[in-house]
């Protein structure tokens, strides 16, 4: 009797789980994060979107364009990985993200940079790089603003954004390449501390190296929660192949700088989200100059 009730407790077990995964690979969350700074002109609400890896929530992403129109955003920001990286097993599929992109810029300004995949697909040349190219075209026609490494001065916010792209090497397995401030400065120069700076760089690992550069605000992705997230120990496993990372999920705070990373919308690699459903993130920046 005894093994009996374990063998069935087991399967219980086993089909909670499969439940979760099941909804958490079909569902996504809203995240709401709240900044104060002096910096910034007049109170400025973002949604931030980022890994969604060609998914569809719904047809045309429906529950994802209603869920940004009811935050009523000021602006949406992306982060990188919308399309999964082209190779030979894997054709790039822009549609769920153009699908995004039609129904909200006529109503937000979006402001995008790339991440891991789509830098990749665009690296390898040839038929990946056409592709790649495709896809940007086909976002910038739309009035995307593609920051890639580059910046653009929003006035009446007193803000800069600026999108970071960077090599592969930023991306290996298993251990951190050293990043030294002068490589952003390299692509922005040093930001004007008298303007908020808000930075989209994909990899959140480097978030100590954002800000000794200045930014004020980063946003990242790329960590997909962990994938798994266990209670009281967070996410699992990070693209990087490294367990429980730093860096899984929500706002982070370095002396007056601050960080929110998205624990993204969709999948790859490791194709399954276990207590940790795709996120859309609202943040609030109010000012609070005099």
């Amino acid at each position: 009797m005894t093994i009996k009730i374990i063998l069935i407790a087991l399967l219980l077990i086993i089909a909670a789980v499969i439940a979760i995964i099941y909804h958490d690979m079909t569902h996504f969350v809203v995240r709401e994060y709240e900044i104060h700074s002096d910096k910034i002109e007049k109170d400025a609400v973002f949604c931030l979107l980022s890994d969604l890896h060609e998914k569809d929530y719904g047809d045309g992403n429906r529950a994802l364009v209603e869920a940004i129109d009811s935050a009523h955003p000021d602006m949406v920001l992306m982060a990188g990985d919308m399309i999964t990286g082209q190779n030979s097993h894997h054709k790039l599929n822009p549609e769920p993200v153009l699908s995004i992109i039609r129904k909200i810029v006529d109503k937000y300004p979006v402001y995008a940079a790339n991440g891991n995949h789509e830098y990749k697909t665009w690296a390898i040349g040839g038929e990946g790089e056409e592709a790649y190219l495709n896809y940007e075209k086909a976002l910038t026609d739309l009035g995307v603003v593609l920051l890639r490494n580059t910046g653009t001065y929003l006035e009446e916010y007193n803000m800069e954004i600026h999108g970071l792209e960077t090599s592969y090497e930023y991306f290996k397995k298993f251990f951190k390449a050293q990043m030294d401030v002068d490589y952003i400065n390299g692509f922005f120069g040093v930001p004007c501390s008298e303007r908020y700076q808000l930075l989209i760089a994909h990899n959140p690992i480097y978030f100590e190296e954002y800000c000794k550069w200045g930014a004020d605000l980063t946003v990242s992705g790329h960590v997909h929660g962990g994938i798994a997230r266990l209670p009281f120990l967070g996410g699992v496993l990070s693209p990087a192949l490294m367990l429980f990372p730093k860096y899984d999920g929500g706002l982070f705070k370095n002396g007056d700088k601050y960080m929110v990373l998205s624990r993204g919308l969709g999948m790859h690699t490791v194709p399954i989200r276990f207590n940790n459903p795709g996120e859309l993130c609202v943040i609030r920046v109010y000012s609070d100059k005099k």
